[in-house]
């Protein structure tokens, strides 16, 4: 079972951090193949793998590796740039999908397929603590916001996949400090220099699934840093559309947040066979009757919902 690393030549940040990780540890020789050149570590079974198309537009590209490089992927990191309005510096990650956006079934604007989420790696809370406490070390909290954010953009993958990335801008993309700092948090988590790797789920253990605020999440990422948990995927208010409370027994709206949630659920069970999965609910985001009709949908699903304090004594 094998880590892709997926590189984009189309991204100047992408190709950045691949370098930067490739100079962080020895790999082997280049291999030439008909979706794109691939690099295999000698100890450890990742590779990574340089295509020319923008990564969110890559759907299946986990399956074509596989049957390209005979062999089976459990998970996909995505190295790529980030971008803001505020063009903000930082160092963040993120799961895959569309969730909440209308109509269904439709190609997204960013890759993807509306209304569907690809499984997350069970690597995201390990890779967010660890870039947490290295770039705080190295200080680089001075210039970086460092955050994780919610589930948004393409591709369609099958496997397990994490966005790595560095924003906002172009000065930003060619920091060498945080391209370092990610190539050494990806060596440590995935094992890479002779190190035990970490994140790697072996079937039991509580996942959060975090819902409402903002796309950059600071309640739920307060209680991923702190407490000794496993991250699923994380829904903004943005993704879950209720209307008014006067359509709530029936409505496009009411069918979309319903969704949202339920698939953010089932996604993660897939990355997490066997795990006892529970929301963080941002409660201040959620006005009083849809909190409600959020505790409802989740009962009716045998899905606890657990209060930070409560999670950071873990």
């Amino acid at each position: 079972m094998a880590t892709l690393i997926l590189c984009s030549e189309s991204d100047d940040a992408s190709v950045n951090l691949r370098d930067s990780l490739l100079r962080a540890s020895e790999w082997g020789q280049e291999e030439v193949f008909s979706h794109g050149r691939v690099v295999k570590h000698p100890i450890c079974d990742v590779h990574i793998l340089s295509i020319e198309k923008i990564h969110v537009h890559a759907d299946s590209i986990d399956i074509v590796h596989e049957k390209e490089a005979s062999c089976e992927i459990n998970e996909v990191l995505v190295l790529s740039r980030h971008v803001s309005s505020t063009d903000t510096p930082a160092i963040t990650l993120h799961a895959i999908g569309l969730p909440g956006i209308y109509p269904p079934g439709l190609p997204g604007k960013s890759g993807g397929i509306n209304g569907q989420l690809v499984p997350p790696s069970p690597r995201f809370a390990s890779l967010y603590r660890e870039m947490l406490k290295e770039a705080r070390e190295k200080k680089l909290d001075q210039y970086f916001d460092l955050t994780l954010e919610a589930t948004h953009h393409g591709p369609v993958l099958d496997s397990p996949t994490l966005y790595i990335e560095i924003g906002s801008t172009q000065s930003d993309w060619n920091r060498e400090d945080a391209l370092n700092l990610w190539a050494s948090v990806l060596c440590k988590v995935l094992g890479l220099n002779g190190n035990t790797p970490m994140g790697i789920w072996e079937g039991e253990g509580n996942v959060m699934v975090g819902l409402g605020g903002g796309h950059y999440a600071p309640r739920h990422k307060a209680v991923v840093e702190k407490g000794n948990i496993w991250l699923g995927h994380v829904l903004a208010g943005y993704s879950l559309d209720f209307g008014t409370a006067d359509n709530i027994d029936g409505g496009r709206s009411t069918i979309l947040w319903q969704d949202s949630i339920l698939s953010a659920i089932e996604s993660t069970k897939q990355a997490f066979p066997g795990a006892d999965i529970f929301v963080h609910m941002d409660r201040k985001s959620f006005k009083g009757w849809q909190r409600e009709e959020i505790r409802k949908l989740l009962a009716e699903n045998d899905i606890l919902i657990r209060r930070g304090k409560e999670i950071s004594q873990e």
